[in-house]
């Protein structure tokens, strides 16, 4: 009680897990379906708003699906408050259009081939009721607008096509003289000119004026600007800045500054290319401007660290600002170690507060404000860790996951093996890990989870290890696991609690 008046609420606990259920597929294979490689998703992308979606596949596509159950829900804003559509409803989407963005290119000083693989998708601000998004290959990053054209049609033919007689002879009129079609008549000789154009009395009933009408809409996705030429090496991140105005691009050894409006000029902001190549001991793995500090970015490295650059403090940020990195434990390397422990993407938190990277083995959440370490760790797959020799051999140790935030806040999630993807819970206190198969059936490979388990550090800074739904190389119903199936993309929707992940060639999409 304070002054006898106020009640001092409890402090709430952790949210309650989350159900997810099967919302739509797109792309759906048949069983024994062969995959095309250039029909494999490579990228996926939720607008803010979260009303549009883009995905990217090996064949340099872009395809864009729209959200139809808020088009549909009619009525006022406060009829559809009072029928509560965020409880009885869920994210539906639609194909909306797809559109080549990239093509296969050769490099002729290099004698190196350039695929036309889509490596990520960002988008940008609308502007009247157009659609822009930014969409990058290895080498070239590309603008595009996508918005509604009318389509022009005649309506009303010059002609009545029941009297038309043939090329644009008409076949009756109050005349008894015939006239062609270019307004001449048969039986006139060339050089009286005064009376070529006469009209008979009345005119002519079935001569129209043409009627151009717009009946139909048709989505044109147009190229505005090509940036290309800036890279050396491939292009793994591109991020749009919360100016609205500028983005950055990022390959293995440099971070490149651009104007939307300029695709001639870029900055290089970043560079970690050492001056005797057998020096270079680690790369840029993915970089991110912050969601709402247009000066802050911060970038991952192979080594398992990430740094926090600001834009104010010099035209070249080679220094960094904070650096964000765990210390080994004693005794624990091994031949794999460096190869795990480098980062295959960065993900900034709605509020720029906290930072998710994801790398080989676990999802670890940073807070910008403590450098020390991250404040929790969460094992994606440690039953994998036996089989790491395995993993080498095949090269799936090189396997770049991504992973995602929930707008909220409280959730993490990335992917795994035999279409797999993991939940988990970030909120204080929460136990909250789920896996789900990317299937109609979401919930069929449940198994029990561990329980986190927690490991105190100096200064009474808690870090919590949680480990996911943890299992040998069979899952609860006896499956083996598939290494050729892998879940590398997936993204959260920016207001609601639901996922779109890609399988192979298959969209599935989730909602709890």
């Amino acid at each position: 009680m304070n002054g006898g008046d106020e009640v001092v609420a409890a402090p709430a606990g952790p949210p309650n897990p989350l159900e997810w259920k099967f919302s739509q597929v797109f792309g759906e294979r048949t069983a024994g379906e062969e995959v095309q490689e250039v029909d494999i998703i490579s990228a996926i992308e939720f607008d803010k708003s979260g009303d549009h979606l883009a995905t990217g596949d090996r064949g340099g596509r872009v395809v864009l699906f729209e959200r139809t159950d808020t088009k549909d829900a009619g009525g006022s804003r406060r009829d559809r408050e009072r029928m509560d559509y965020s409880i009885s409803r869920h994210p539906e989407f639609r194909y909306k259009t797809e559109f080549q963005s990239h093509e296969p290119e050769f490099d002729y000083l290099k004698s190196l081939e350039i695929e036309e693989k889509i490596n990520k998708i960002r988008w940008c601000q609308t502007a009247n009721g157009a659609l822009f998004l930014l969409s990058t290959n290895d080498k070239t990053i590309k603008f595009w607008k996508v918005q509604e054209k009318k389509i022009k049609k005649i309506s009303e033919m010059n002609v009545d096509p029941s009297k038309a007689l043939g090329n644009g002879s008409i076949g009756s009129s109050s005349s008894s003289r015939a006239y062609l079609a270019n307004g001449g008549a048969p039986d006139r000789s060339h050089n009286n000119l005064s009376n070529d154009l006469s009209f008979p009395p009345g005119g002519i009933p079935s001569l129209k004026l043409p009627v151009v009408s717009s009946q139909e809409t048709s989505l044109l996705a147009r190229c505005r600007r090509v940036y290309a030429h800036a890279h050396d090496y491939h292009i793994n991140s591109i991020s749009n800045n919360s100016d609205g105005e500028t983005f950055i691009s990022a390959d293995d050894l440099r971070i490149n500054l651009w104007n939307l409006e300029i695709s001639n000029q870029s900055f290089n902001i970043v560079d970690v290319k050492p001056a005797n190549m057998e020096d270079l001991t680690e790369v840029i793995t993915s970089a991110e401007f912050h969601p709402t500090h247009c000066n802050t970015l911060a970038y991952s490295s192979s080594k398992g660290s990430i740094r926090l650059v600001d834009l104010r403090q010099s035209a070249l940020c080679d220094s960094h600002t904070k650096l964000f990195e765990e210390q080994e434990a004693p005794g624990s390397r091994s031949f794999f170690t460096e190869i795990i422990a480098s980062i295959s993407d960065i993900k900034f938190g709605k509020d720029g507060r906290y930072i998710l990277s994801r790398d080989y083995m676990t999802l670890k959440l940073w807070d910008i404000n403590m450098d020390s370490g991250p404040v929790a760790t969460y094992q994606v797959h440690e039953y994998l860790r036996p089989k790491l020799c395995d993993l080498y051999e095949n090269d799936s140790i090189f396997d770049k996951f991504e992973c995602c935030l929930s707008g909220d806040g409280l959730r993490i999630a990335t992917g795994s093996y035999s279409n797999l993807f993991r939940v988990f819970g970030c909120a204080p206190g929460s136990a909250e890990a789920t896996t789900l198969e990317a299937s109609k059936n979401p919930m069929r490979r449940q198994v029990p989870t561990s329980t986190p388990r927690q490991r105190s550090l100096g200064n009474s800074i808690t870090r919590v290890v949680r480990r996911g739904t943890e299992a040998p190389s069979v899952d609860a119903n006896g499956n083996s696991f598939d290494f050729t199936t892998k879940l590398l993309h997936l993204a959260w929707h920016p207001t609601e609690n639901s996922i779109a992940c890609a399988a192979a060639n298959s969209l599935y999409m989730y909602y709890a």
